[in-house]
């Protein structure tokens, strides 16, 4: 019996949907439980980067984190929403590429969808920065959620931009 077409790409894609949400989740709840990253300062990790325990009970870069906790059942329906119209997409996708992109997005979604339902907030710990004799340069906190979805972002934006027949559809 012939495997469908679509069926690698969406293999491809729940199996980087699991595996990014399950590393995000594992590492947190290490950092948490394990290193005891609640009771620590900033920890270095090298010259540009430590690690520092941020709850963000926000979206994205932090905005609207005064909202209550309706607002996180809110955040929490749209990412569910979210996860399900990705799901669709990658049942549609012919592409590995697409399909891991996806995968990586949902599990990102997943993750701090988690975070979110459990704690009421997302836990956040990877700190970036750049440390001058005269200026101090902090990029936003976050996670390994908020990669995976980057990275899933730049995977759709390298294939539609770079591949040919990309944005065909058969």
């Amino acid at each position: 019996m012939a495997i469908p077409a679509f069926a690698a790409p969406f293999r491809l894609g729940v199996t980087a949907a699991v595996a990014a949400a399950a590393v995000d989740q594992i590492v947190k709840l290490w950092l948490l439980y394990g290193f005891g990253l609640t009771g620590r300062a900033r920890v270095p990790v090298t010259p540009f980067l430590d690690l520092v325990l941020a709850w963000n009970t926000g979206i994205s870069y932090g905005l609207f984190q005064e909202a209550g906790p309706l607002w996180q059942w809110v955040l929490l329906g749209f990412k569910v929403a979210a996860v399900a119209l990705l799901l669709i997409w990658l049942a549609r996708t012919h592409s590995r590429l697409a399909g891991v992109a996806l995968g990586l997005i949902m599990g990102g979604a997943i993750g701090n969808a988690i975070d979110r339902a459990v704690h009421g907030a997302v836990m956040d710990f990877v700190l970036f920065h750049i440390t001058a004799p005269t200026w101090t340069f902090e990029w936003y906190v976050f996670n390994i959620a908020d990669a995976a979805i980057v990275a899933g972002v730049i995977g759709l934006v390298w294939e539609s931009l770079f591949l040919q027949d990309a944005a065909k559809v058969p």
